[in-house]
């Protein structure tokens, strides 16, 4: 075991050997019950880990499930600012990712300190940051947003409020655009939801002319502008559930493919081509989880999500607002 501690900072992960003949599924269940410990998984993991989930769901459904459950170990399958957010609703719990490295374009583009030099700039500015962010960014924020709820939480402030919003420009400007709020916006993307090819999109829009183009806010501006329905994970997901067209191209991240064919097997789901060679559009930070670092993770108890807990209490507030609006919204 301390070898592969040893080795944990280095490669991210718990690398020990895994018995061939081992049934993974089964022995991660046995773990869940013996340890109780509870499995939250974003739509954009593998489809066998969001199969052996308690929980599947887009960021806020995430940070709502994490803030309410009961287990003493929460293991999240998604990337690292969703396993510090899970730790900041939770700070008593024991978090778990199985991968350290599973991070995030988006995250990535905004450092907290130089956010915090922008934010100087703008000192009546109330700061909205959407919670693809760090731990440490959070705690600069007042309110932290999801593509779920940022329009509405945007809405529900005074029309005199100045706002700063960040980290992602493309979710920033629809939020703007829906809202009419003139938003100070931080310049950051997600690596994902900019690579669509809008030129191949309206190729594929030519070949299922009864298809309908759904998109993920964090789309550039160009493709929300030809899309049928633009929404959260969770809201495309509905969206394909209730619209009565049978075939759907969808810009986001491929993964939430697997659960829309779970709920209408009878549809076809297209992933909308990035302008690249690749076929499918694939989060490389979400894919570096695999079964086989959830079953090391949760028999070894590492990697561990730790934070200092200044971060965690001036993070909790931010994010405690976001869930108590999304509540008193419906949402």
């Amino acid at each position: 075991m301390e070898t592969y501690l040893t080795e944990l900072n280095a490669k991210g992960y718990i690398d020990a050997p895994i018995d061939p003949t081992l049934d993974l599924v089964d022995e991660i269940n046995k773990l869940k019950k013996e340890k109780n410990a509870v499995i939250l998984a974003h739509y954009y993991q593998e489809s066998e880990i969001q199969d052996i989930a308690d929980y599947i769901g887009d960021s806020l459904g995430l940070s709502q499930q994490a803030a309410k459950t009961e287990a003493d170990i929460i293991v999240f399958a998604g990337v690292h600012f969703m396993a510090e957010t899970a730790k900041i609703l939770s700070p008593e719990k024991k978090v778990l990712l199985p991968d350290l490295k599973a991070g995030c374009s988006l995250s990535d583009s905004c450092p907290p300190h130089l956010f915090a030099k922008f934010k100087e700039q703008y000192p009546d500015h109330l700061v909205i940051t959407y919670v693809n962010c760090t731990a440490e960014l959070k705690a600069l924020s007042d309110i932290v947003c999801t593509s779920s709820n940022a329009v509405q939480i945007v809405e529900s402030l005074p029309l005199d409020q100045p706002i700063i919003f960040g980290p992602d420009r493309n979710l920033g400007d629809y939020v703007r655009r829906k809202t009419g709020r003139d938003l100070v916006l931080w310049n950051g993307a997600c690596m994902v939801h900019e690579i669509f090819s809008q030129d191949r999109i309206e190729q594929l829009k030519r070949e299922y002319p009864q298809a309908k183009f759904i998109a993920h806010p964090e789309c550039e501006q160009e493709l929300l502008a030809i899309a049928d329905y633009i929404g959260s994970t969770t809201g495309l997901l509905k969206y394909t559930q209730k619209d009565p067209a049978d075939t759907f191209i969808v810009a986001t991240e491929s993964g939430i493919l697997h659960q829309m064919q779970k709920a209408s097997p009878e549809k076809t789901f297209i992933p909308a081509p990035p302008n690249n060679a690749c076929a499918c559009n694939d989060c490389p930070h979400m894919k570096l989880n695999t079964l086989e670092k959830l079953y090391t993770c949760m028999k070894y108890e590492q990697p561990e999500i730790d934070l200092p807990m200044d971060v965690i209490i001036r993070a909790q507030r931010p994010i405690e607002r976001m869930l108590e609006l999304s509540d008193r919204l419906g949402l």
